[in-house]
């Protein structure tokens, strides 16, 4: 088996782990057991705990942006694609439950491993850049910070609060605690209501 094998095999481990169990089943010991490697294997790769969060970590990020970006490819106005990238992070969150926490681990992200940004802040990226063209769609009034592609602070900071609030609505929904506050069965209306306050209604 080779190095680059041998690596990979431990990061699906640890992957498949983390999906079934959480992540606070994931050790380096335990991740070798289950990969059938010897117990000090994974430190060739992995010298910390930390760096094999990361590396899991990566392929969930890896993951969500691949199925946004195939949602996105069908086209759409900047509301419909919001919609349908909010989708996807609520259904990634119901479906992933171990891996959506362990993905927004302020820790991991703030240190870089593996280069951990690189994979996790194109999502922001897109998410800011529907932010301003559905923002931009409402006229005049909303062009300085809202042009196509836009990139400037209050942009920015609409997409940082809708971001909050999808993550909001997808750890409340797990919990049962939406569902029991506002009596609905479907989170629909919420992402929506949720899109419209930080991007304003979508125009005919």
């Amino acid at each position: 088996m080779s190095e680059d094998d041998l690596r990979e095999r431990l990061v699906a481990a640890g992957v498949e782990m983390v999906r079934g169990e959480g992540s606070a089943v994931l050790t380096l010991r335990e991740i070798a057991r289950r990969a059938g490697v010897s117990h000090g294997a994974p430190r060739r790769y992995f010298p910390t705990h930390l760096a094999l969060l990361s590396a899991i970590a990566r392929e969930g990020f890896r993951e969500l942006g691949e199925r946004v970006a195939r949602l996105l490819a069908d086209g759409g106005t900047p509301h419909a694609q919001l919609r349908a990238l909010g989708r996807a992070y609520l259904e990634y969150a119901a479906t992933n439950r171990g891996m959506f926490e362990l993905m927004f681990r302020h820790d991991l992200l703030e240190s870089n491993r593996l280069g951990l940004r690189e994979t996790s802040l194109p999502l922001f990226e897109v998410l800011v850049e529907l932010t301003g063209r559905a923002r931009a769609a409402r006229g005049p009034a909303a062009q300085a910070e809202g042009t196509p592609g836009g990139r400037g602070a209050e942009t920015r900071v609409a997409a940082g609060a809708l971001w909050a609030n999808l993550h909001g609505l997808a750890q409340l929904w797990t919990w049962g605690s939406l569902q029991l506050a506002t009596g609905l069965d479907d989170i629909e209306p919420l992402l929506d209501a949720a899109i419209k306050a930080h991007t304003g209604p979508e125009t005919a």
